[in-house]
């Protein structure tokens, strides 16, 4: 009897979603999967960066890649443009003061044109 309730209560764990925190990353943002890459998200007041790690958990370095940000500012979608910067990030300023951890997302075009995305919730 007992093991029928283990059992049982193994199941109803399984059947859970998942709730993962992201990771904090280096330079104290958010972390997201974004295919081959990871990103970290940092945001300060307007300012948006976007570092670029590598599946080997080394800095890519951000030359030749594109991007935007699309994050949730008050309810309404704030779209950033982000481009390359001497702080070795893909860089942007919002037009509105952005939340410290705003959800949304990050796509980014490496320089032999594949995008990725990572979200952030």
């Amino acid at each position: 009897m007992m093991l029928r309730y283990l059992v049982l209560g193994a199941a109803l764990l399984a059947g859970l979603p998942a709730h993962a925190h992201e990771p904090k990353g280096s330079h104290g943002g958010r972390v997201g999967d974004a295919g081959g890459y990871h990103a970290e998200l940092v945001v300060n007041d307007k300012s948006v960066e976007v570092f670029l790690i590598g599946e080997d958990d080394k800095p890519i370095d951000p030359k030749g890649f594109k991007g935007v940000a699309i994050l949730n500012s008050g309810g309404k979608a704030e779209r950033v443009t982000l481009a390359p910067s001497e702080k070795n990030a893909l860089s942007g300023m919002a037009a509105t003061v952005l939340p410290a951890q705003p959800k949304g997302a990050v796509q980014f075009t490496s320089p032999d044109g594949k995008t990725a995305t990572a979200r952030f919730d």
